[in-house]
């Protein structure tokens, strides 16, 4: 049990230190650790630390670092189950079900994190959520204490979104995920940019390999791959969730405004209010070192010695020029640690 900085722990490489870090190497572990941390007033399960902004005086209480590893299966002749420790890397995990065969989660390459914060989020990317692929967790509940299996149809599923983020607190132990197994073939493509660069027609069916291969492509391109060398990537990822508004009011927003269908709402691209507000990539507020991407409007990045305090000064500045200019409240997609955004 030691103390450490947390921003050593979060791609955003901003934060204070927590009072007590527990490694956890095995469920057992991690099964332990947590149900010791419950004797606190505040305790934190951290895996990648890649959807993290904790304040500058840090975390008074203790973090499990979540660290276990072990992927298991079992195949059939309609597909696979596979099973997967709650520490494993995300994009390792997925770039292991692509030189399997397994088939479903290769648009989801090159996401940062660990396979257990996946649902929390419900990640998605190109047109496919982790919820297309998730049939269950192993769930250690912080309410009743008990560890059991969780289906995905109780958690509330949604776009970034899961009753893991809103209110249901404890440890994802395991993940399970059911894939495909055809030969060469992965499910159609989703997205329309994905689609555009990889040359074929919406829907369209791309061998696995060659998916990730473009995705991660796309995603370098947009500072979306973690690079340490590259300060574009000192980011939590896209900072905003693109915002779902009614029919009537996307109808009062330039025609231009990108939008899409969101049951009987509207999704709307925060990237390109952000843009259009007039916050452009590059752009900084005097004297802070953190900075819009100068990739990908949507990410704000640490320009190396950046603060906390200079994040969340980025974001509300980002917040109330796009409200000011178009009426929309831009939600942060990152869990926040510490009084930064209220």
């Amino acid at each position: 049990m030691t103390e450490s900085v947390l921003a050593d722990l979060t791609t955003l490489r901003v934060g204070g230190p927590a009072a007590r870090l527990l490694t956890a190497s095995t469920t057992d572990e991690l099964v332990a650790h947590v149900t010791a941390a419950w004797d606190d007033d505040e305790w934190l399960v951290l895996g990648g630390g890649s959807n993290l902004l904790v304040a500058d005086d840090g975390f008074d209480g203790t973090v499990v670092l979540v660290r276990t590893t072990g992927i298991e299966h079992d195949a059939d002749d309609d597909g696979v189950t596979v099973r997967v420790a709650a520490g494993e890397p995300w994009d390792a995990f997925v770039a292991t079900t692509v030189e399997n065969g397994w088939t479903g989660l290769e648009a989801l390459s090159g996401i940062p994190g660990t396979v257990g914060a996946a649902p929390v989020q419900n990640i998605g990317a190109y047109g496919v959520e982790l919820s297309d692929a998730l049939t269950r967790i192993e769930f250690l509940d912080a309410s009743t204490g008990e560890r059991a299996w969780v289906p995905a149809a109780e958690l509330a599923l949604g776009y970034r979104t899961s009753t893991l983020k809103h209110g249901r607190r404890g440890a994802v132990l395991t993940v399970e995920f059911r894939l495909g197994t055809v030969s060469g073939v992965g499910i159609p493509v989703r997205y329309a940019q994905l689609a555009g660069s990889l040359g074929v027609e919406l829907g369209a069916f791309v061998e696995p390999a060659t998916v990730r291969s473009e995705v991660l492509r796309l995603r370098g391109s947009k500072g979306m791959v973690l690079d340490g060398d590259d300060h574009d990537t000192w980011s939590a990822g896209s900072f905003f969730t693109n915002p779902i508004v009614s029919a009537a009011f996307a109808e009062t927003l330039p025609a231009e405004a990108p939008r899409w269908p969101a049951g009987d709402d509207v999704k709307l691209s925060a990237a390109w209010l952000i843009e259009h507000a007039g916050v452009h990539r590059g752009y900084a507020v005097p004297g802070s070192r953190a900075a819009i991407s100068s990739k990908h409007t949507l990410a704000l990045t640490n320009r190396g010695g950046a603060t906390a305090a200079q994040v969340a000064e980025l974001a509300r500045y980002v917040q109330v020029t796009v409200l000011n200019r178009f009426g929309v409240s831009l939600v942060p997609e990152p869990v926040v640690v510490g009084d930064l955004l209220a």
